[in-house]
């Protein structure tokens, strides 16, 4: 499993307009927080995880399963759900 954390959004435009949280859409960028320490496959092989604590993934609208840790949100999800890693 990856524990991830959604980047914020700008909640002020450009121009100044504040945009309620509410009509905010959820941004699909995340940064790495944690990582399992991987599975292993029908052989018995463990297969270690391609993302890392730090790394920026690009992750689907919904899914995962949200984690409220001292008033932070995070989202666990399995490696497989992640959709791409994105390289600086």
């Amino acid at each position: 499993r990856v524990l991830v954390q959604r980047v914020k959004v700008p909640q002020q435009t450009s121009s100044g307009i504040y945009i309620p949280e509410k009509n905010q859409q959820k941004n699909n960028i995340a940064t790495v927080i944690a990582v399992g320490p991987g599975f292993h496959n029908q052989n018995g092989d463990l297969v270690k995880p391609q993302v890392a604590a730090g790394d920026s993934v690009m992750i689907p609208p919904h899914g995962g399963s949200p984690i409220a840790i001292e008033k932070e949100e995070y989202l666990l999800l399995r490696e497989s759900d992640i959709l791409a890693k994105i390289s600086n």
